[in-house]
């Protein structure tokens, strides 16, 4: 699949291009193909593994120990794994999951079936379950334990002649970094390069989120089939992201923009290859669909991994009523109070927890009926499956022919179903068995790093200079988004939410008027919670974190929006007195 000394049969080395097919266990199906198909590439990738996914693969991998990964890849090989024999394309995946040895077993089973020369690698080493090396997972019952590994095992594969590179929990940029190294003949201390690869595949990771998808401003191009992306990575590090020609959606500066401030926090931007400085990011409209990365900063790595822990949290049930026409509230009030007696009724077990969350989607005079209706979420959790399960479930089925008017559920309720909790760590970098199995069946040790540096605050920038009064004012009470693109997500717990403006002028306001006291009181939810900004102008974006207001992460489902996907559009829905000049 490759020309000699491990270059693609065609293209020069002066430029890597490297694409996305998968940003989550799930992505298009076609991808592959449409990517293999769509124009020139070097390498492709696929991400397939988020916090949610390793919680399936454990439980996958409990039922059958040959399981652990994403079997969705493997199919996509059968057509794949000719095509990309065919270009010269090499991929790299984190598909292997919990079980990257099994995976690579079954491609070179694959490559066998079809007749094709291919060379598979894996890497392990962040399954830290195995061989006993978390000491702390019989005492918490921890179903997975995985730190997150850095690209250098991926360029271990590639230096010895990989076509196919599997691995289980790497960072998501780490299939960006490793191929990058690889082709450029980067070191461990180049940090600055490394980081402008990291920031690449940090656009890359979610595919289509940087191609239009999900995107704040989707009216404005045809995102019906967003294509899916690609960088083209120069020696210094610089980038410039795109997609093949033809494909759908759109790459433009918005569109990146929205992808870089998507699930990160601080200005350091941490990786076990290095710390990226988000603040130094400077992005180019190169062209129509071409939006340069350049100006990236890195530092040397911090001394410890992220670990990644899933364990099982207890049960969960939950019930929706429907509240329909006049009297929302107190039909709301009568139902409540009937299921609450109900749980504190004698010799009943309340579960340890109990939430309501009353979502007025009614409207007055309603043309239908579906319309005129309110929806009352009950979400119960306890240790025991027996305080979630029958003693809530008979309780709101008792009802039916006894409380307000017009009752009815969304979905008869069940006995409960287990829920997950994800939980951050960290472990000592030096300490992971980070391990390249390559082609010809040996393992190399891949040394910890050469450096490293512990992490600190980044002093917050010089803001940009106030609005004059005569542009700040008159204003007008009008939706945020009608000035900010926003994109939020999920890291365990933490949601964060970050929000960019186009122009100079409109960032001149959003600086100083979008602070977090602001922010707490647009989103009611943040108001009693640690709250952090970033700055970073040269983005014209400011990133907020809001610490817990996931609970226990997107497995534990505390929330209507359990992964704080629509946080971003729920601010931009809020309204505020904005200058008119910018609207």
């Amino acid at each position: 699949m490759s020309g000699p000394g491990g270059s693609p049969a065609a293209g020069p080395r002066d430029v890597l291009r490297i694409g996305n097919a998968s940003g989550f266990y799930g992505d298009r199906f076609a991808a592959v193909r449409e990517m293999l198909t769509g124009g020139g590439l070097d390498f492709l990738t696929g991400d397939y593994l988020a916090e949610l996914t390793m919680l399936i693969l454990g439980r996958e991998r409990m039922k059958d120990p040959a399981r652990g990964y994403a079997r969705t890849f493997l199919k996509q090989l059968e057509e794949g794994l000719g095509l990309a024999h065919e270009r010269g394309v090499r991929i790299v995946t984190n598909a292997g999951g919990l079980n990257p040895a099994a995976l690579a077993a079954a491609v070179r089973e694959l490559a066998r079936r079809l007749g094709l020369p291919v060379r598979v690698a894996h890497v392990h080493g962040d399954d830290l379950l195995a061989g006993g090396r978390w000491s702390r997972a019989s005492e918490y019952g921890d179903l997975t334990a995985n730190a997150y590994l850095g690209g250098a095992g991926i360029t271990a594969c590639l230096d010895a002649g990989a076509d196919v590179v599997v691995t289980g929990r790497v960072t998501d940029a780490a299939l960006v970094t490793g191929p990058a190294a690889h082709w450029f003949g980067w070191g461990p201390e180049e940090y600055d390069r490394l980081a402008g690869a990291v920031v690449a595949g940090h656009v890359l990771e979610c595919g289509t989120q940087a191609t239009g998808g999900n995107y704040s401003f989707f009216g404005a191009h045809d995102v019906r089939r967003p294509g899916f992306p690609l960088a083209e990575i120069r020696a210094d590090g610089s980038s410039v992201i795109t997609k093949h020609p033809g494909t759908g959606g759109v790459v433009d500066i918005g569109t990146v923009t929205a992808q870089l401030l998507y699930e990160t926090g601080s200005a350091r931007y941490a990786g076990p290859d290095t710390t990226a400085r988000l603040d130094t990011v400077r992005l180019e409209r190169e062209a129509p669909d071409r939006v340069r990365i350049e100006g990236v900063r890195g530092e040397a790595p911090p001394p410890t991994l992220k670990v990644g822990v899933t364990r099982f949290g207890g049960w969960r049930n939950e019930v929706v009523f429907v509240l329909t026409g006049l009297d929302i509230e107190e039909k709301a009030a009568l139902v409540r109070g009937q299921i609450e007696d109900a749980l504190d009724a004698p010799g009943t077990k309340r579960p340890a927890e109990v939430r309501w969350e009353l979502a007025r989607t009614d409207r007055a005079d309603a043309g239908t009926e579906e319309t005129a209706s309110a929806l009352l979420r009950l979400v119960v959790r306890d240790a025991e499956q027996d305080a979630v399960g029958r003693a809530v479930s008979g309780a709101a089925v008792e009802l039916a022919l006894a409380s307000y008017p017009g009752f009815h559920v969304t979905a008869p309720p069940g006995r409960g179903t287990p829920y997950g909790i994800f939980e951050a760590h960290t472990v000592d970098a030096a300490g992971t068995g980070h391990t390249a199995v390559l082609p010809d069946g040996s393992e190399l040790a891949v040394p910890g790093p050469v450096r490293t540096l512990d992490l600190a605050d980044v002093p917050e920038p010089e803001l940009p200079r106030p609005l004059p009064a005569h542009r700040a004012r008159p204003t007008r009470r009008a939706p945020l988004g009608l000035v900010a693109g926003a994109r939020s997500g999920d890291k365990g717990g933490n949601a964060n939410v970050g929000l960019w403006v186009r122009t100079d002028e409109a960032w001149r306001w959003l600086a100083h008027e979008l602070t977090v006291e602001r922010l707490r009181h647009l989103l009611p939810e943040a108001a009693q919670l640690p709250v952090t900004r970033t700055v970073l102008p040269h983005l014209r974006a400011l990133n907020f974190t809001l610490e817990g207001l996931l609970g226990e992460g997107v497995a534990a489902q505390a929330r209507f929006d359990p992964q704080a996907k629509a946080v971003g559009e729920w601010l931009r829905s809020r309204h505020l007195d904005i200058p008119e000049v910018l609207l």
